[in-house]
């Protein structure tokens, strides 16, 4: 792995985005500890901000990502296949918003909102879809991404006087950086063929709940329960058996349990730091301040 220059940023605000703890992550990468590692997984990518700074900083043999998200994957290959395309609609999609009204712009995001979820249940024009992916994303309330039973996203309107929708030189920026990046639409387990001893994989799922009131993980329609956190901790067992090196995070239950042993006895095998962080979604704003973290590590 070879340090090189940092120039691409995640390209949507993500629930849980990881670029307020990055230098913590940053801490467990294996050249950190004297590990040479030549492939990387993400199969959580979200937002990607640990997946643009490994890819900022290091030179890899071969690289793997995923998502349930459709339209997230959608909007990751587009920008990697097709980013002139996709710059020319959200130029488009900025400047009408920009020059509109408060009144023009409740339409214009709710008429957008519309037509996303039409075409992202026809699995229509996959530029469009992008394109309105990071217009919704940038416009929607607290960069929040969530989806009804049906699959429709469902976000109000955010309160921006100016979003940047069009960010060219970081589109192009990722753009450059994906492109010998595998990208897959589908489950984590998926990751198994890719990942091997020679693989550093970062897993990032979908946060357990510290109360019944703050899921934030509706980001596809099917949830992410106990059962689920307890599948993926075989995984990862069955990963650091093949010699991988694995980092995951994910809530500490004892911020509003002490008792609460769930993490700690599923991942007894392995090295758990509690590290802090801040709440970025909260609709009370009084109740957006420091919590605790779980970065879990094999080595």
């Amino acid at each position: 792995m070879i340090r090189q220059s940092n120039t691409a940023k995640p390209f949507v605000k993500w629930a849980g985005g990881k670029s307020q703890i990055l230098n913590e992550i940053r801490a467990k990468y294996p050249v950190e500890l004297g590990k040479q590692i030549h492939k990387y997984a993400e199969p959580f990518v979200g937002g990607g901000a640990v997946l643009f700074d490994v890819l900022n900083c290091y030179s890899l043999d071969s690289v793997y990502i995923s998502d349930v998200n459709r339209e997230l994957i959608c909007t990751y290959t587009t920008i990697r296949d097709n980013p002139s395309e996709l710059i020319n609609l959200l130029n488009e999609l900025e400047i009408q918003y920009h020059t509109a009204d408060e009144g023009k712009r409740k339409i214009i995001y709710y008429d957008n909102r519309e037509r996303f979820n039409v075409l992202k249940a026809h699995a229509d024009n996959s530029v469009e879809v992008a394109a309105l992916f990071i217009f919704l994303n940038r416009t929607c309330f607290n960069g929040l991404y969530r989806v009804n039973s049906k699959g429709g996203f469902n976000v109000p309107q955010g309160s921006y006087k100016k979003p940047c929708i069009c960010d060219v030189e970081n589109i192009e920026a990722v753009s450059v950086k994906l492109q010998n990046v595998s990208i897959i639409c589908g489950d984590y387990k998926l990751a198994d063929a890719f990942i091997d001893d020679r693989t550093f994989a970062y897993f990032d799922p979908p946060y357990r709940p510290l109360t019944t009131t703050a899921n934030f993980t509706s980001y596809a329609q099917d949830g992410f329960d106990d059962h689920a956190q307890k599948e993926l901790a075989m995984f990862i067992n069955a990963m650091t058996d093949k010699g991988a090196y694995i980092v995951a995070s994910n809530s500490d239950p004892k911020n509003t349990d002490a008792t609460d042993d769930f993490f700690d006895t599923l991942y007894a095998r392995h090295i758990i730091s509690r590290i802090d962080a801040n709440r970025a979604i909260n609709s009370a704003g009084n109740k957006r301040g420091k919590i605790r973290e779980l970065l879990i590590a094999n080595a």
